[in-house]
């Protein structure tokens, strides 16, 4: 298995600011299927310590939609705690099933108008893993993986070619 972790190349302006993927070896009959973990809710009192206007730039009483997806972007990503504890699990729960784990600062400034992954739709394609309904999980926070099987092509077909 490969760990793939990229350190800040800037200052990072809150500490909630790390995401981690996971590259599954068979999943649901498709190969390599990867899978971008998150933290499906939060503690509201976390988030209001934050300063949003400081991080985005615009006065808050103004925070749009776009501003609003933003924000549950970055309330959906792992500390640096919860980023190593997260990987360190994955390593010792999963090492043959996963090809791959990776990690990576989010970009600040924030992209505008990306969906965050707890409101991805679910369909036979699009879905989710909740890590935390696994018996015997022990990490003290939940974690969701989102995943696009139409973005994997199915096993037998990798196989035949």
């Amino acid at each position: 298995m490969e760990i793939n972790i990229v350190p800040p190349n800037q200052d990072l302006p809150l500490e909630r600011a790390y995401v981690v993927n996971m590259l599954i070896r068979s999943f649901k009959g498709r190969k390599d299927v990867e899978v971008h973990l998150h933290r499906p809710y939060w503690d509201d009192a976390e988030e209001k310590q934050y300063d949003w206007a400081a991080i985005f730039g615009n006065p808050i009483e103004k925070l749009g939609m776009e501003e609003r997806n933003s924000i549950k972007v970055i309330m959906e990503a792992f500390n640096l705690e919860e980023r190593t504890a997260l990987i360190e699990y994955l390593k010792n729960r999963y090492a043959e099933k996963l090809k791959a784990i990776n990690s990576a600062p989010l970009p600040f400034p924030i992209p505008q108008g990306l969906v965050p992954l707890s409101e991805m739709p679910e369909d036979e394609n699009l879905g989710r893993i909740r890590l935390e309904k696994v018996p015997n999980y022990t990490l003290s926070f939940p974690v969701h993986g989102f995943y696009d099987l139409s973005a994997h092509p199915p096993i037998l077909q990798n196989e035949q070619e």
